[in-house]
């Protein structure tokens, strides 16, 4: 009942609602979640989507700092675990909360709210949803961007995606969940790039679509013209420090260009060189 209280209040008129999950590591102040919530405040016609943002506590320190912090918070308890902390790549407890996040978006599904899933090291500079179509059901952001929006070897990325409440959506979301016990020790993301290839995917009928990196960056791939960013993400880097100091240097890079006269936004719209001082400490 909570959670639908929640959902209930920062639901957008046809049903969609922004999430993030946060952990203690994450949460502390002028870490990860003050430097996501700042892009939202800084971004063109972004910060009347905080209205819509739920934050996911994984633990009692972050769900202590979401009331705090924001209006929509949600505590997502798991009996025996402790999400408290940073948890090193890959590692069981780093797996831990990346499979308690696709069984509890599956929920979400269940409830029949559409959702835009997103990291908190996303930073957040225009409006998404101009890019997004409410007929689709699935659409993932991307490490790798092929030039085709419907090309499965697109290299896809969870950390942002837009899914449709339906019964398609929902089948499939039980299923990635199921096939953590067919791929034991693999990241979540790992699972969907094999079972998207799925015959018994195919035959649910599921749309997949895929992220320009033009529009939806990452240190992975970044976007090459400030011009068109939507947002920029700390992928391909692993530690909290890395990307706290990366995520910084984006956030000054968006200023210095919001700054810019309408001329000398397109010249850095067209020049050669990238238009980021980051991925530096995440290069390595």
């Amino acid at each position: 009942m909570e959670l639908v209280k929640v959902l209930r209040n920062a639901s957008m008129p046809d049903r969609t609602v922004i999430l993030t999950t946060l952990n203690d590591a994450w949460a502390e102040s002028g870490s990860v979640i003050d430097l996501f919530l700042g892009s939202f405040r800084i971004g063109k016609d972004t910060k009347k989507l905080l209205n819509h943002l739920v934050i996911v506590a994984m633990d009692e320190k972050a769900h202590s700092r979401c009331i705090s912090i924001h209006p929509h918070c949600y505590f997502l308890s798991t009996a025996g675990v402790n999400f408290t902390a940073e948890k090193r790549f890959m590692t069981p407890d780093y797996l831990k909360p990346m499979w308690r996040r696709i069984e509890f978006l599956g929920k979400v599904l269940e409830l029949g709210y559409n959702f835009v899933f997103t990291d908190a090291d996303i930073m957040w500079f225009r409006d998404p949803f101009r890019h997004l179509n409410a007929a689709d059901q699935l659409v993932i952001a991307c490490d790798h961007y092929t030039g085709d929006a419907n090309d499965h070897n697109n290299r896809a990325n969870g950390g942002f995606n837009y899914v449709k409440a339906n019964a398609i959506t929902l089948e499939f979301y039980k299923y990635w969940y199921m096939a953590r016990v067919l791929y034991p020790n693999s990241h979540d993301q790992t699972v969907f790039e094999i079972i998207k290839h799925d015959p018994a995917v195919n035959a649910m009928g599921l749309s997949i679509k895929y992220l320009d990196t033009a529009y939806f960056g990452g240190f992975c791939e970044p976007s090459k013209d400030m011009n068109k960013v939507s947002t920029m993400h700390a992928n391909c880097c692993i530690g909290v420090e890395n990307k706290l100091q990366d995520l910084q240097l984006v956030l000054d890079n968006w200023k210095n260009f919001t700054a810019l006269s309408p001329e000398d936004k397109i010249l850095k719209g067209t020049s050669k060189t990238s238009p980021w001082s980051a991925p530096d400490k995440c290069k390595s």
